[in-house]
This record gives C-alpha cells, structure tokens and sequence, in this order.
C-alpha cells in the first residue's frame, strides 16, 4: 500500500462520514477517489444549481469546494477530532454551464492547529473553472 492510500478501515469511515453529510447529498454531490490528504468531489450541474443568468450558483461552487476540501483533510485527523472553515477564498475564472464539475482538493499544510488546502474546479472538458484556498481550525 502506498503511503497516502487509506487502510479499509479509514475508506469506510470516510465512505461514513460522507453519508452524514445531508447538504451534499442534497446539491448531488458525489465522493470520488480520497487518499491521505486529497479528495476528488464531483457535482452533475442540473437546472435548480443555476442561478437567474443559467450558470450555477457560485454557492453551489462554493460548497463544492468546502466539502472536497474537508474530505482531503478527513484521513489526516484522528478520530473523534474534527475542524472547521476559517476562511475560503474562491476565484471563479469561467461560468460552469453544463455536465459534471469536479473539485480536487489537495492539503498544502497540515499543522497542528493550522491546515491549509488548495482546490481546483474543473468541467468535464477539463476546464479550470474555479481556484480556491481554504484554511481550517483543528478543534479536537
């Protein structure tokens, strides 16, 4: 096994973890590959995500970009420990219009109060549509 893939027992609490996430489930949020560190998050963007202009909703991208981010840090914390947002800044760099968005977040620094991620969104074109950087608060 490779240093950052997660034991059986680490994907089920994952796998866990993110079916007690409601908000995700309701947006259609969809867990993709998640190694120690780094998560993939997919989102099929339908009609009620879109805002009045018909590009999704930047919350939507934003949630996107929150959920993928804590699933990268998920398997760097030890159980029972948990963090939350600090901050979020988001770049949105091209309307996301139609078929699956992708968030891959990646943990740049994982202190140990202080952890730092960076996300990508992609289209299904492979598209960069949105950049973010996010901060978490280890809590306990």
């Amino acid at each position: 096994m490779k240093p950052d893939q997660l034991a059986p027992d680490e994907q089920r609490r994952i796998q866990e973890a993110f079916e007690n996430v409601p908000f995700a489930h309701l947006i259609g949020m969809e867990l993709g590959e998640v190694t120690r560190g780094a998560a993939t998050v997919r989102l099929a963007v339908r009609d009620n995500l879109r805002q009045n202009r018909g590009v999704v909703h930047g919350g939507v991208t934003a949630s996107l970009i929150d959920t993928a981010a804590a699933f990268a840090i998920l398997p760097l914390l030890e159980p029972g420990q948990s963090t939350t947002t600090i901050d979020l800044t988001i770049h949105y760099l091209r309307p996301l219009l139609s078929g699956q968005a992708v968030a891959r977040a990646r943990v740049l620094r994982a202190g140990r109060r202080l952890i730092v991620v960076t996300v990508e969104i992609v289209d299904e074109a492979e598209i960069l549509v949105a950049t973010a950087l996010t901060s978490y608060l280890r809590l306990a």
